[in-house]
């Protein structure tokens, strides 16, 4: 057995004066290598939601993991009135790898933190090798472009349940339920684990506050597939069967007639794919890590 799985990551700080202030981050790996992969979370979870995706690569490789602007333990402005759209999530992350990164490194991320990685590569290409993406946001670029505030995803983010008496109660009213039906205990606990903080009552609120969540799904303004075009590194996307965010079938051809861009979509899976099928997710992140 990979006793890895167990190891806890190095919990960081990287402080981004450009960018107002600190990027909470997981340090997997062996602390005297280089950066090999820079991972980061979907809209409303954190980094440590995928703790135990990462860790078994930490023999062999380092990893970074963040917690994106209004997310976990990340202190960058997050006022969902000012919310610009997700090139905001790629300027953090180019600021991020300026500060904590030498030279170029691999990218990698779910949903959200898929989509910001690809417009990371997009406008700054040569800070990145490849680009490893677990169901990322990515559809009609018009749609991007306005973004929408009547989705369900939007509507239910505002509807968000804010407070619980304690993470155990957090714990146990999502478990087997909702988004996290799909998920295993050990994923959920981490999830709680940096998703909460300490409220002055006593009580824990979510870490990501839900208007901020729901500005993340209203807010978007980028063009998807000009940003793939845009990039020059190898990109490989594992696509939900079920319920995906990468709504690409209309590009996709295109796409992969540029010779270093492949789609798989991963049959039984859900928009949850690096939570239902890690083994594949995992050697993805590994393939991506390690191309040079």
């Amino acid at each position: 057995m990979n006793t890895m799985v167990q190891l806890e990551p190095r919990v960081r700080r990287q402080s981004l004066p450009s960018r107002g202030g600190d990027i909470a981050y997981l340090d997997f790996g062996p602390e005297d290598r280089s950066v090999d992969l820079v991972f980061s979370h979907a809209n409303g979870f954190n980094a440590r939601t995928y703790r135990t995706l990462l860790a078994p690569l930490a023999d062999k490789l380092r990893i970074l993991a963040i917690d994106l602007r209004g997310h976990g333990a990340s202190t960058l402005p997050a006022d969902p009135e000012a919310h610009g759209g997700w090139n905001m999530f790629r300027d953090d992350l180019l600021a991020f790898l300026e500060a904590a990164t030498d030279g170029p490194v691999a990218l990698a991320g779910h949903s959200m933190g898929g989509t910001s990685s690809l417009l990371a590569a997009a406008h700054s290409p040569d800070r990145v090798r490849a680009l490893g993406l677990l169901d990322p946001v990515i559809f009609d670029s018009a749609i991007a472009s306005r973004g929408t505030d009547a989705s369900p995803l939007y509507l239910g983010a505002r509807r968000r349940r804010a407070e619980f008496p304690s993470k155990q109660a957090a714990y146990e009213a999502y478990l087997g339920r909702g988004a996290f039906r799909t998920w295993a205990p050990e994923q959920l606990a981490d999830y709680v684990e940096a998703g909460f903080r300490s409220a002055p009552a006593g009580e824990v609120t979510l870490a990501c506050a839900p208007f901020w969540e729901a500005a993340s799904y209203a807010t978007h303004n980028y063009d998807p597939f000009a940003a793939f075009l845009a990039t020059r590194c190898p990109i490989r996307i594992l696509r939900a069967e079920a319920d995906s965010t990468c709504r690409i079938e209309a590009h996709q051809t295109e796409l992969e007639a540029t010779g270093r861009i492949s789609v798989e979509t991963v049959s039984g899976t859900t928009h949850f794919l690096p939570m239902e099928r890690p083994d594949l997710a995992r050697e993805l992140l590994s393939a991506t890590a390690k191309v040079r």
